[in-house]
């Protein structure tokens, strides 16, 4: 029950927002290019500096050597999420920009904003794992996920120089930064790490205002009567998680490493889908949908696998 509460408690704060920012497009109360601006907002301020205060408070000496089970069991399941992904997402289009869009939906959740927020909820004692436990998934979000899924590639064969120049990103440079900060622990004046603090916390607000937005513009008609959005938010939601699930029935680890790995898994899709693509003038109609479908069927779904998490502990 205490699951069910918390989910249901975030996703309508999630479609809330949502939905503020659809009666505002539908109203005309904002600009045409509210779309665009917001996007570029989230790409070089909001995003960077959430990926900069996570970094910078988290990376520690300390906590990475007392936690090589977090990382190395993390970066197996995100390689092997990786590869199904791209599987997945073939089966599903033969269009090689939704592929790209799906392969990052499945290979990496919302596992920040909603997994921060149930996991401290329902598991607080385990929060800090979590976090630690995310790392690797984030790294590999911003040196695989994002230059190489979600950045367009420029036309035609790529050079080593134009590859390498798809790694030179504000969120890149605030995880490397964000790194050396927390590894060298270096002493963060109180007011910056406020202004990052707030900052990076307006990240998801913002995001979901431009989901309502993009909502608003996409036709509903055309995207909603998609099977792949279906089957891959199912994917994502139910088959990812009950796949380890089973594997760790069988399995022995310790139950942090379960429950950080099934916390990860079971969220929704990512809304970095919209707002990176938005920012470089993609069509995001596809991912709008596909964030939407999966967040409102992870209202059930959430609480199914974690009702199955504690039965198997």
């Amino acid at each position: 029950m205490q699951v069910l509460q918390v989910t249901t408690g975030q996703m309508l704060v999630l479609f809330s927002l949502i939905l503020l920012g659809f009666i505002l497009k539908k109203l005309n109360a904002i600009p045409d290019n509210t779309t665009m601006v917001l996007s570029k907002l989230e790409n070089n301020l909001l995003v960077p500096a959430l990926v900069l205060g996570t970094f910078a408070e988290n990376f520690r000496v300390e906590k990475l050597s007392a936690a090589w089970q977090l990382f190395s069991v993390s970066f197996i399941i995100c390689f092997v999420m990786m590869g199904l992904a791209v599987i997945v997402s073939k089966c599903c289009t033969k269009d090689r920009y939704i592929q790209k869009i799906y392969t990052y939906g499945l290979a990496f959740s919302n596992f920040g904003f909603m997994g921060n927020a149930v996991v401290s909820a329902v598991f607080p004692e385990l929060f800090l794992e979590y976090l630690i436990f995310t790392m690797p998934l984030w790294t590999m979000i911003y040196l695989w996920g994002v230059p190489c899924l979600l950045i367009p590639a420029q036309e035609g064969k790529q050079t080593i120089k134009g590859r390498l120049k798809a790694f030179v990103n504000p969120m890149f440079g605030a995880m490397i930064l964000g790194m050396l900060l927390g590894l060298c622990n270096v002493p963060v004046p109180a007011f910056a790490t406020k202004v990052i603090d707030i900052t990076g916390n307006c990240m998801s607000p913002v995001a979901m205002l431009l989901t309502g937005i993009t909502i608003a513009q996409m036709d509903m008609k055309k995207v909603l009567p998609m099977g792949s959005i279906y089957v891959v938010s199912l994917v994502r939601l139910i088959v990812f998680p009950l796949l380890f699930l089973g594997l760790f029935s069988f399995v022995s680890l310790p139950d942090t490493l379960v429950i950080c790995t099934v916390c990860s898994l079971a969220m929704p899709l990512g809304l970095s889908t919209i707002v990176i693509p938005g920012g470089y003038g993609q069509d995001t109609s596809v991912a709008t949908g596909m964030t939407l479908v999966s967040h409102l069927l992870s209202v059930i779904t959430i609480p199914g696998v974690f009702y199955l998490l504690m039965y198997i502990l």
